[in-house]
């Protein structure tokens, strides 16, 4: 496990470090979505949220969390991926394979067995929905950064009991 960080880090050193409360599997996994996620979206912002009851890496647009189109959440025995705006004007994102999971009006989820989940064709598919639905559409010209947006005080254990 890689030693504690500051909030003085550099905000890489600091998610290294959150990743490493969790399992070494669940932490490569993680690895493996955010690489994949990074690269399908180079222009994304990616905001950090160590929260009570995961890791959530959101990718949007600007600062604000509420124009996020997707979160990667870090639980201690699973990852899932989240379409934040998974609904437009009460119209659900078409999933003729059905997919997603939540019973929520706007955000849905997506179960991760691994970092390949993201290339299945249904996936891509909802992926793009998604994206088309965006309040605040991704900037093609933008430059990506990785922030820290907060840390809660206290958590819920990272790893399995």
């Amino acid at each position: 496990m890689s030693p504690s960080s500051s909030p003085n880090d550099p905000p890489a050193k600091q998610l290294s470090s959150f990743l490493a409360k969790f399992t070494p599997e669940i932490a490569a996994l993680a690895r493996a979505v955010l690489a994949k996620m990074r690269k399908r979206y180079p222009t994304a912002l990616e905001l950090v949220y160590d929260n009570y009851n995961a890791l959530a890496i959101g990718f949007g647009p600007t600062e604000r969390a509420s124009e996020a189109i997707f979160s990667i959440a870090v639980f201690p025995k699973w990852i899932s991926l989240f379409l934040l705006q998974a609904q437009k004007a009460s119209t659900p994102i078409p999933d003729p394979e059905k997919r997603l999971q939540g019973t929520g009006n706007v955000v849905k989820h997506i179960r991760l067995a691994s970092a390949k989940t993201l290339d299945e064709p249904a996936i891509r598919a909802l992926m793009r929905e998604a994206e088309a639905r965006a309040a605040v559409p991704l900037d093609s010209k933008g430059k990506h950064r990785l922030i820290i947006k907060s840390v809660s005080a206290k958590q819920r254990q990272r790893r399995p009991a």
